[in-house]
């Protein structure tokens, strides 16, 4: 037996993407919006860094050639600029909606600076700013009479009818299934952590929508782009890995080998510095490197940096008095489903968006703390063309066989680990 639901737009995940392409939609279109674990479980609430802004027109240029020679300049250059022209815009709604960025004595925003960027550009509210973000938009989504939300609700597939999305089918824990048909789906279901055995993001994000764009031929983009951050907190527990943020070494962390030597520029791209590291592990046979705060003010570290701080006192280590054993770690996944401009894939009525959506913005390689801001940018693109070109679809029935969905789940994961697999190789 598979319930129906009728809604006007189904949103699948509610990371910044999700909420704030909610809040960009029209306030008369009935909107739901599913998560596939409590709502606070998304990677959006662990960005600790920061966001990227546009300081002034002058940075235009500097801000873009960073972006793209952190992506080996394999970035599409028009979503590199929309993203950048977009970013003034993007603060301003929120701080309209209630974000709390860090400020200076002035009340003038403070900025702080992370590898591969060539100034500080970056602001961030102490070292969680993606919580502090996300968290503001989904009170603001809680508080619409027009959305509906459903935890606990996994995506297994999508209703397509020929080359049209005619809504969702997905179910709750139990396996009860629901179609939830819609004239609009946007995809925002994460990335693909959860497929790896050492990540920084929530282990039930492997990669959904993407799999289900392979099963339906939907155009997927850059799929062996996978970004590994170089400072993780090492431990031999199995638990999802503890991001040491970028901005600790853009404010002067440095990275020492077994013997106390640095090896490495600290303010390099992610991927030059994860490789320096890894040749460094295995020159000294070792499981970890260090990463010493000894140059970074006590007080600086307490206001800046007391999630960080807290967690490693949990696991033994002091930040302000003892080096930190740290390692590399999956983190970011560059590719997903192909997207235009608009955040619209190869399937009409079926959009995507964040981390689960490509439009070649990040290259081959992101630039630290270009992730919500990317998210956000397109996220509210797809929303103003849903808007601006609203049609209603036919109603259409589907025959759902549930037995088909009973394993699904492994074999979804499966094809996308051989679909990277195969991309790597070639």
């Amino acid at each position: 037996m598979v319930n129906k639901i009728k809604t006007d737009i189904v949103i699948a995940g509610c990371g910044v993407s999700g909420l704030f392409a909610a809040l960009n939609l029209p306030r008369d279109k009935k909107i739901h919006i599913i998560t596939k674990a409590k709502k606070e479980e998304s990677d959006s609430f662990l960005a600790q860094g920061g966001i990227c802004v546009l300081k002034s027109p002058e940075d235009f240029e500097d801000f873009y050639n960073d972006t793209l020679k952190a992506g080996h300049f394999e970035n599409n250059p028009e979503s590199v600029r929309n993203m950048i022209s977009s970013s003034r815009e993007i603060i301003e709604a929120l701080v309209s909606l209630g974000v709390d960025f860090e400020r200076d004595e002035k009340g003038e925003f403070e900025y702080t600076r992370e590898g591969a960027h060539s100034k500080p550009r970056i602001l961030f509210h102490k070292d969680e700013t993606g919580k502090e973000i996300t968290s503001r938009l989904l009170d603001r989504v809680l508080s619409l009479p027009n959305v509906t939300l459903s935890e606990n609700t996994t995506m297994a597939d999508i209703l397509k009818d020929g080359d049209t999305c005619y809504g969702i089918l997905c179910h709750d824990d139990a396996m009860n299934f629901t179609e939830i048909h819609a004239d609009y789906t946007i995809l925002a279901t994460g990335g693909i952590g959860g497929l790896f055995r050492h990540s920084t993001n929530f282990p039930h994000l492997t990669g959904d929508s993407l799999a289900i764009a392979i099963k339906h031929n939907i155009e997927i983009k850059d799929i062996s782009y996978i970004q590994i951050h170089p400072t993780t907190l090492f431990t031999k527990e199995k638990e999802r890995s503890f991001l040491i943020s970028e901005s600790v070494r853009g404010e002067g962390a440095i990275l020492l080998n077994g013997k106390g030597e640095r090896f490495v520029d600290e303010l390099l791209p992610r991927d030059v510095v994860t490789k320096a590291i890894y040749e460094e592990m295995e020159k000294e046979d070792s499981e970890c490197v260090w990463l010493s705060l000894k140059n970074i003010p006590i007080e600086e570290i307490e206001a800046h940096f007391p999630n960080i701080k807290k967690h490693c006192l949990e696991k033994g280590f002091d930040i302000t008095n003892d080096n930190i054993p740290v390692v590399p770690a999956q983190h970011y996944f560059m590719g997903g489903v192909k997207i235009d401009q608009d955040g619209k894939t190869g399937v009409s009525h079926l959009y995507a968006a964040g981390e689960t959506a490509c439009n070649g913005v990040h290259g081959k390689n992101r630039l630290a703390s270009n992730s919500l801001l990317e998210s956000l940018v397109f996220a509210k693109r797809a929303a103003t063309d849903i808007s601006n070109n609203y049609t209603h679809l036919p109603e259409r029935t589907f025959y759902i066989d549930i037995e088909n969905y009973r394993d699904y789940r492994e074999e979804y994961k499966k094809s996308v680990k051989d679909k990277i697999d195969k991309e790597k190789r070639i």
